[in-house]
């Protein structure tokens, strides 16, 4: 008999302690894979638990996602494309602006995150490019601001660094792969 409350007493033990470490285990996990991301959900969600599973759900759908690197021949169009937005920002910085979102848009397309609608997007990309969502974010509000004719040009200039670092993570791939864009957008070597 003392043997059965023994493990009877060792088995709730593990169950409790089971229940405390895993959902901390859970949010480490999230907290380093999404980082900054993390915050900024549980700060729009409002509650740690919830944004936690917004954050899985996510991951779901990326899994669900045929996300592929580009070609070494797109990932240079792109780049000349690139620089050639770069350089139109210098005569029209609200033109140039609406070209890396199209640019960027564009990148994501081929690479095969759907397009449309800018915060399931940014939550798609978030999986992946969790440490630069947040330059996306930041390009799409001044982005916003140009359209309604509200943004100043030092603020365009920002958007343009914003989406510049986007950018230049999804030619990479995510992965290291060679073909990455330096930080004028152009193929490093």
């Amino acid at each position: 008999m003392t043997t059965v409350i023994v493990v009877i007493v060792v088995l709730v033990v593990l169950a409790i302690v089971a229940a405390v470490l895993v959902p901390r285990m859970r949010s480490r996990r999230l907290q380093e894979q999404f980082g900054p991301e993390y915050e900024r959900t549980v700060d729009t969600v409002g509650d740690r638990r919830d944004a936690e599973k917004d954050l899985q759900e996510r991951e779901q759908r990326r899994k669900e996602l045929e996300i592929r690197p580009l070609d070494p021949g797109a990932r240079n169009a792109y780049a000349q494309r690139w620089r050639t937005t770069q350089e139109r920002f210098v005569d029209s910085p609200n033109q140039a602006v609406g070209d890396a979102d199209a640019l960027v848009q564009q990148v994501m397309r081929e690479r095969g995150y759907p397009v449309g609608d800018f915060e399931q997007q940014a939550r798609d990309v978030s999986v992946d490019h969790a440490g630069v969502v947040s330059e996306y974010h930041a390009a799409h509000d001044i982005s916003m601001r140009n359209e309604r004719g509200e943004a100043t040009t030092e603020q365009l200039r920002e958007a343009m660094v914003h989406y510049r670092t986007l950018f230049t993570e999804l030619l990479d791939g995510g992965d290291g792969a060679s073909g990455r864009a330096d930080e004028r957008g152009q193929p490093a070597h």
